[in-house]
């Protein structure tokens, strides 16, 4: 398979942090709602963590429900028939890039501070979480030439 060009669209895209519990789940849930659906979009982890409520808090705030979203491994993935894998830690990089060592699927590394590390009031840890939201939906609207989505 010929690389993606910045401008097309997957027809199925994975989102790789390592717990995913944060990064991951709401790069893919951006992926769906920026493209109305047109995109597959799943989110793996290389352990699988605990859902986090500033993440879910963050995401309602611009009308994305991601409280069902239930923490998966990528080595518990049963299906990886990706045109494309999203890696937002080294350590799931790695993981990605041996998982699809035989297979004909992109990799890109898009390097996403964890926002649990965060500390400091309520509010400070909810702004270091909206930053993360913030920059993952301009990395996709960017590399994918997407435009629109929710008002941050």
């Amino acid at each position: 398979m010929a690389a993606l060009k910045s401008a097309e669209l997957p027809g199925a895209v994975l989102f790789a942090c390592n717990m995913n519990a944060i990064r991951s789940p709401m790069a893919s849930a951006l992926m769906r709602h920026l493209t109305n659906m047109k995109v597959y979009a799943k989110s793996a982890g290389v352990r699988s963590g605990e859902n986090d409520p500033f993440a879910v808090s963050i995401m309602e705030e611009i009308g994305i429900d991601i409280s069902a979203h239930e923490p998966i491994r990528l080595s518990e993935l049963h299906d990886t028939s990706f045109d494309m894998i999203v890696t937002l830690t080294p350590e799931a990089h790695h993981q990605a890039l041996e998982l699809t060592r035989t297979m004909a699927v992109d990799v890109e590394y898009w390097p996403t501070l964890d926002p649990s590390l965060a500390s400091g009031s309520r509010d400070q840890i909810m702004g270091e979480y909206r930053a993360c939201r913030d920059q993952l939906m301009q990395r996709i609207k960017t590399r994918f030439a997407l435009s629109g989505g929710p008002v941050v």
